[in-house]
């Protein structure tokens, strides 16, 4: 399905709590997916996140372009996700682990959990400016053990990538972006403060929480987000709402503001950008995998 984007933030509707469509494909991959359609331009950069269980090989390989497909796998990951892509990679990824493969121009990837293994995480689309669009693909692997974290009174919080707090991570992406990763508990003093230029995206993983941004507090019941357009540098305050502590995921890109038309795994600046790199594709021009 092809989708025509023009970016128009309402930050008022942006703030509402948006419950995720519920996803099945085969009999091992389920889910709850999160659309940048719903948000009206408040999750630029981000055009996608699904927060998935991946249990067997699903999708096998298929190609990206114009973005990136950023996968971050939370800690209670059981087992391996196998990575390949054109790009020459075949490794695999683990518990707490990030992978960033910067399509670019075109590149084709498959993930596949080892035998046995159960892939608890989310899949993320970055949009990229014009200008990348057709840059060459890279791609950037961060390891859990690398990963910085961030305790306080009441909370954990793993800096996935990216900054918060006066700390940041060695790792870069291609487009500047901060991941956060973190249980809340009521007590929670947890602080972020968006950087100027960017929005941010909260989801409650599991449980319930409450932030506060702008003079009030919001909750998100599990499995609901809220987009928060961030061009001021405000500082979001999280603490959990349930008996225990609640997981939360949290993600701030720097905006992009241009408008794309989004075709599957495809996001182009235009419908003949669209029409060329399916062509490409078609045509075995995106390369591989090893």
């Amino acid at each position: 399905m092809t989708h025509q984007v023009a970016l128009q933030t309402d930050s008022q509707s942006a703030l509402a709590q948006i419950k995720g469509t519920p996803l099945s494909v085969g009999s091992g991959f389920t889910g709850v997916g999160f659309r940048h359609v719903q948000f009206y331009g408040a999750m630029d950069p981000f055009i996608m996140v699904d927060h998935y269980t991946m249990t067997e090989p699903t999708f096998g390989a298929h190609p990206h372009a114009g973005l990136s497909a950023v996968t971050v796998l939370f800690e209670d990951t059981e087992g391996k996700f196998n990575n390949r892509d054109s790009l020459g990679n075949d490794f695999d990824i683990n518990p707490g682990d990030l992978y960033w493969l910067n399509a670019g121009s075109g590149a084709i990837h498959d993930e596949a959990p080892r035998k046995g293994a159960s892939i608890h995480g989310l899949q993320i689309f970055v949009n990229l400016p014009a200008r990348m669009k057709h840059q060459a693909p890279s791609s950037l692997h961060v390891k859990q053990e690398d990963m910085p974290t961030l305790k306080g009174q009441g909370f954990r919080v793993r800096l996935v990538l990216g900054q918060s707090n006066g700390v940041e991570t060695d790792a870069a992406s291609v487009w500047p972006a901060t991941i956060l990763d973190g249980f809340a508990d009521k007590t929670s003093v947890f602080e972020h403060r968006i950087q100027a230029g960017f929005n941010a995206w909260i989801y409650s993983v599991e449980g319930d929480i409450e932030f506060h941004v702008r003079g009030e507090w919001f909750t998100l019941h599990q499995g609901e987000s809220s987009a928060i357009v961030g061009t001021e540098g405000e500082t979001v305050t999280i603490r959990g709402k349930s008996p225990s502590s609640s997981h939360f995921a949290l993600l701030s890109g720097e905006t992009i503001n241009e408008n794309f038309v989004q075709h599957g795994p495809f996001a182009m600046s235009t419908q003949q950008e669209i029409d060329e790199v399916v062509a490409r594709y078609n045509a075995g021009e995106l390369g591989s995998l090893v």
